[in-house]
Parts: C-alpha cells; structure tokens; sequence
C-alpha cells in the first residue's frame, strides 16, 4: 500500500506552495495553490492582465457562409489534458459515452436537426482537404449561438496542423470554421 502522506512530505519539501501539505489536504474543500493569475497578479509590464486578439484566420477562411459555425475542442469532468478516466461528464450531463458535439438549440433546428440525431461535422476550409468527423451525436446544450463543441482529442481530426495563430503558433482548436449535417448513415 502507498504511503501518500510519505509521498505529500516530499512534495512539500520540494515545490513552493505546498506548506503543511498533508494538514492542509485534509481539510473539508482542500485549498488552493498559490497561483498568481488567482491572486490577480499579471507578471506584465502594466501590472494588468494582457490579452492578444485571434488573427483573423477562422473568419477569413468561412466569411460570408451563414451554416459554418466554429468548434472548440473541451475536456470532460473525467479528463485530465489527453488522458480519458471515465466516460462521464458531470460537467455537461453526459454519461458513458463521448461521441458527442454540443449545439445550440436554434442551431440544431435550423439544420433540421434533433437532439440525439447522428450527425456529419466536417472542416469548412477550402483547400484543407477533407477532414470529417463521423459517427457522432448531436446533443442540445446551453452553448452560444454560432458555436458546436466536441471532446478533445476526438475532435483533432477537424483541426488542419497548419491551421494556427501566427504570433504564438497554438493550433486552432478552440477556433475551427466547420459545416454540420444531419448523417444520411445514422
């Protein structure tokens, strides 16, 4: 059997923050570690928080088409960064599966679309090639007009490599221009 407190001393001895680590975890709701953007600190030259503004790429590459809405890529309540625990998501209410995009209720409708129908998302960047997401269910979820979520990494097949923000060179996965269709298959 582990010894965790063992394991919490030696996390303590080594990174800041973790004073009384093992009293400190056994208080009801935990506590918080010491991060500046939590404590308002901006290590910036104005003191303040500093924002960039997206270049543009997703509005360029479907301006003009009502039916493209863009996708973010989220992580479940069972997920930590690419590693899937579990297959639920207390977050959303979605239990034992992630084959799922989240939309907007106005949005299903105007596509003809139903909670819970099959549906097609596919890319809507020319000359990106084909790049679809098949065999997933559409779910009506209180997300804005506009905008469709999917789980990461399920949705990384929607997102060109060399789809990205010229100034930090981050990948478009929380900006991605695509179509969706109900699935003639499903």
């Amino acid at each position: 059997m582990a010894d965790y407190d063992r394991i919490r001393d030696a996390i303590e001895a080594v990174i800041p923050g973790f004073d009384d680590y093992n009293a400190r975890i056994r208080e009801p709701g935990g506590f918080r570690l010491p991060l500046p953007p939590t404590q308002r600190v901006w290590k910036t030259p104005s003191g303040r928080a500093e924002f960039l503004v997206f270049d543009g790429l997703v509005e360029d590459a479907a301006a003009g088409d009502p039916v493209v809405l863009t996708l973010t890529t989220v992580r479940s309540h069972d997920q930590y960064n690419t590693t899937i625990y579990g297959y639920d998501d207390r977050y959303r209410g979605v239990f034992g599966r992630r084959d799922v995009v989240f939309m907007n209720e106005h949005d299903l409708a105007s596509r003809g679309i139903a909670h819970g129908d099959a549906i097609v998302v596919e890319t809507a960047f020319g000359g990106a090639g084909e790049r679809i997401l098949r065999d997933v269910i559409a779910v009506a979820y209180p997300i804005a007009r506009g905008s469709v979520a999917t789980y990461y990494p399920e949705g990384n097949c929607l997102v060109p490599l060399d789809h990205i923000d010229r100034a930090s060179g981050t990948p478009s996965y929380k900006s991605v221009p695509v179509r969706i269709r109900r699935d003639s298959n499903g």
